[in-house]
């Protein structure tokens, strides 16, 4: 048997079929079905990835459009996992609680778990919160606690988009998906690309191990411990929100923007805070 890999012919013996057919099989159970499969044939045709740079254009376009005048925000990151009876979706509804209380804007991934929590305190409490979703065909439906949404199909472009309007930063505990959406704002502080808020982890024995890593990693010399000094890991409400509150107000002076929809925004929420 013979097969085509990247310009060359390759034998493949009468026992290792199965094994193939087993990996062909295996790489095409994609949890996202990919709208056209390519295989084994290098870059796709320039014209695709002209179209691709379009649709990610246009999905920051929308973004731009619907959040410019959401106000000064705070992003919660967390698992989607959480049922309401669990002690960490009780503490981010708590959290959205005291965002809206501080006047700011409520943001999460828009999903069930923490994400619903949290804006689902925001939303009964007076205060605007808004849900960024992605599609995935598991977990991740849009929780009702919103006043404004949007639904990425990138998930670097909604990244972006957790990121760009907000002044700090809760993490709560979760998986991969929270681990990345740390990681990658904890990088940009680091690297200088975005400004050095604040970011809170919540749940100190949940990521026990993960500060004894982090530790490590300064130790061996792989980052500074400078890096840290934003990160506030916390089991208190009052910790955190203090944390936040104390950099912004010696930062930051918060006034109200000349507001010109050139780009045809949407009106925004009109709220009694």
């Amino acid at each position: 048997m013979e097969v085509l890999f990247y310009g060359s012919t390759i034998s493949i013996h009468q026992p290792n079929r199965k094994y193939l057919k087993q990996f062909i099989m295996k790489t095409s159970e994609r949890i996202l079905p990919a709208t056209q499969n390519y295989y084994l044939e290098g870059p796709k045709p320039r014209v695709n990835e002209l179209k691709f740079a379009w649709r990610v254009f246009i999905e920051f376009l929308n973004s731009f459009r619907v959040l410019h005048f959401v106000g000064p925000c705070i992003t919660v990151f967390g698992s989607a996992r959480f049922k309401p009876d669990h002690p960490f979706y009780k503490a981010s509804e708590e959290f959205g609680k005291r965002i809206a209380k501080m006047g700011f804007t409520t943001v999460t991934g828009g999903g069930p778990g923490t994400m619903e929590a949290a804006n689902k305190g925001a939303f009964e409490n007076g205060g605007k919160s808004i849900g960024l979703n992605i599609k995935l065909p598991f977990e991740q439906k849009l929780n009702p606690y919103v006043h404004k949404s949007l639904t990425f199909t990138h998930f670097f472009s909604r990244k972006v988009m957790l990121v760009k309007y907000s002044y700090a930063f809760i993490i709560m505990p979760g998986g991969f998906g929270t681990m990345d959406e740390f990681f990658e704002t904890l990088t940009l502080v680091q690297t200088k690309t975005i400004t050095q808020f604040p970011i809170v982890v919540f749940g100190k024995a949940y990521y026990q191990p993960l500060l004894q890593f982090i530790e490590k990693m300064a130790e061996e010399g792989t980052i500074n411990k400078a890096d840290m000094d934003l990160v506030l890991f916390t089991d208190d409400y009052d910790e955190a929100m203090n944390h936040i509150k104390t950099y912004i107000r010696q930062n930051y002076v918060l006034k109200p923007r000349k507001r010109v929809w050139w780009l045809f925004e949407p009106k925004p929420v009109s709220l009694v805070l």
